[in-house]
């Protein structure tokens, strides 16, 4: 108090300055971090607000439509991270932050299910549907054309991981043919890595889903023909929503919800898919 009486004084009073310039540093200092600290709270509250689903890659276009709409409806952000079913299924075994699992099986769901990994049980959302697809012109896509010494390499999806690859073994396996064609198969992961060894050339044929010929990337080019859904077993597609995410259980379940409504069965059926009579299997 003295020091302040001096400076009012005119004497000097550089101690009260700096006493006054210290407070001030400390108040900012303060203030700075708190707003920090808001500030991070902020992003984080914004990061976890976005949903992550893990999209089987037979479904890479189709979420794209459908994660499209279901944002402009309930101004829930979305991020797709798209593999194979059985990679994204050992992903959330080893804790991946998932908030939704769009499989091309049931298989999967439900092995995630009996480990504790699911909110609720897997239910069907749609049938997919294998096709056999080329970009070459001097080629028409057929069963009989796999027998072809033109067509000298087929792509599938990898059997063991993804379940279009499974049901492309299995319809081989039928026809008597995989013995014979064993050694013009090349695998993709996925069908998403499938799908460009029959895009460039590198494989005369190949199977791959009536979603992805379907789709405005790509349904321009080349010609595709319907298997025989007689040849595999049907694909039932599934969806579960995941635990570990708790600030994205609400838009995890409102996705679910949404992807039964009338709208998405609509854009389902648009890239091929079936979506009547759904059941649990």
């Amino acid at each position: 108090m003295k020091a302040f009486n001096n400076c009012l004084k005119g004497q000097p009073c550089g101690f009260v300055f700096s006493f006054f310039a210290g407070g001030l540093l400390r108040a900012c200092k303060a203030l700075f971090a708190f707003s920090l600290f808001f500030a991070l709270a902020a992003c984080g509250e914004q990061r976890h607000s976005v949903l992550t689903i893990a999209t089987a890659a037979n479904m890479q276009y189709a979420m794209q439509a459908l994660t499209e709409r279901f944002e402009a409806l309930e101004g829930i952000p979305c991020r797709s991270i798209v593999s194979s079913s059985g990679k994204l299924t050992a992903q959330i075994t080893e804790g991946a932050p998932f908030g939704v699992f769009v499989s091309a099986d049931m298989k999967y769901p439900r092995l995630l299910c009996e480990q504790g990994l699911c909110v609720d049980s897997p239910q069907v959302y749609a049938y997919g549907h294998l096709v056999l697809w080329t970009r070459q012109e001097d080629l028409e896509p057929s069963l009989e054309a796999l027998f072809s010494p033109r067509v000298r390499h087929i792509a599938l999806a990898n059997p063991r991981t993804a379940p279009y690859g499974r049901a492309a073994m299995e319809v081989l396996e039928r026809i008597g043919a995989e013995p014979v064609l064993r050694k013009k198969l090349v695998y993709g992961e996925s069908i998403s890595q499938t799908n460009p060894f029959i895009l460039s050339g590198n494989a005369e044929l190949g199977f791959t889903a009536k979603s992805v010929v379907l789709s405005p990337a790509v349904r321009d080019l080349g010609k595709w023909v319907e298997v025989a859904d007689t040849l595999y077993e049907p694909i039932a597609q599934g969806v579960v929503v995941l635990k570990g995410r708790p600030g994205q259980l609400e838009a995890a379940q409102a996705f679910r919800t949404f992807l039964f409504s009338a709208e998405a069965r609509e854009i389902l059926r648009n890239f091929g898919y079936q979506t009547d009579n759904l059941g649990d299997d």
